[in-house]
């Protein structure tokens, strides 16, 4: 049987991020095989996994990056179980890695099977959940393109949003930004009125026409009441109609043609932990 030091434990640790004790172990089982020993690491993380197939993933750490032209973006969440776990450091500096390198792939899928540090990100995943002990998970996975992309994360990596210009002047960096935190904060359901879907449309105006039946309206009235009704819930509820949140004076479109006449919010995209 091979002998089993205190250095190579260190180097599993290292190596991991698994426990000490859990180390010497994994080591012993595989008789000194780092590459066996980091395989029994991982199986035991499998295992965990599976026992924790059925535990809620609402915490973690809601990440933004865009690429060095400022012309793609990515945002993700890493999910784990527990603020104090979304909160650590490393747990937030590995969620960044994974963002960074999920810039490079265009679905969750690809993403998931791209190779992290010798492993792909699936089995990091795995792995982790052995090491932290917390059911680990990429919930959201949402790419961005544009002519400008700028993104935004809330304090406390609750959440993180992307935001896409039709084009890319000077100021295009702040005026994204500022778009972005309004995205974070009124969370719209869709870019304008042609991104909100029929089903909700259609909703929508069978709540307005029900209140004001309630009201006491005549059934004459109520289309075009309903459809004034219907304006004001594009305006709450789309991103470029809603008033802009530093100046409620200016919708958000205006405040981006502020910066230039012919500019526009192209795309945004959002992702919230719970």
């Amino acid at each position: 049987m091979a002998t089993i030091t205190a250095a190579d434990v260190n180097k599993l640790r290292t190596a991991t991020g698994a426990g000490m004790m859990d180390c010497k172990k994994a080591l012993v089982e595989a008789d000194g095989d780092f590459e066996l020993a980091i395989e029994n690491l991982r199986k035991k993380g499998q295992k965990v996994a599976a026992n924790r197939s059925d535990r809620e993933s609402t915490e973690g750490a809601a990440i933004a990056v865009v690429n060095a032209d400022k012309t793609t973006g990515v945002v993700i969440t890493l999910n784990c179980e527990t603020d104090f776990v979304g909160m650590n450091e490393s747990f937030v500096k590995m969620a960044t890695e994974m963002a960074n390198q999920a810039l490079n792939y265009d679905s969750k899928e690809a993403f998931l099977a791209s190779d992290f540090n010798g492993i792909t990100i699936a089995d990091k995943l795995i792995e982790q959940t052995g090491v932290i002990g917390e059911k680990l998970e990429i919930r959201t996975f949402e790419k961005l393109e544009g002519a400008f992309v700028g993104s935004y994360i809330h304090s406390g990596n609750k959440i993180a949003t992307l935001v896409a210009l039709s084009a890319a002047p000077a100021g295009a960096d702040e005026v994204s930004r500022n778009v972005a935190m309004q995205a974070a904060a009124m969370s719209p359901i869709a870019l304008n009125e042609a991104g909100v879907d029929a089903v909700t449309i259609e909703k929508e105006i069978e709540i307005a026409k029900d209140l004001l039946r309630q009201e006491g309206k005549p059934e004459g009235m109520l289309d075009n009441i309903a459809k004034g009704k219907l304006a004001r819930f594009f305006k709450d509820n789309t991103l470029v109609n809603q008033d802009y949140i530093k100046d409620n004076k200016l919708s958000v479109a205006a405040y981006v043609k502020s910066l230039d006449k012919d500019l526009i919010v192209t795309g945004f995209k959002r992702a919230a932990l719970g």
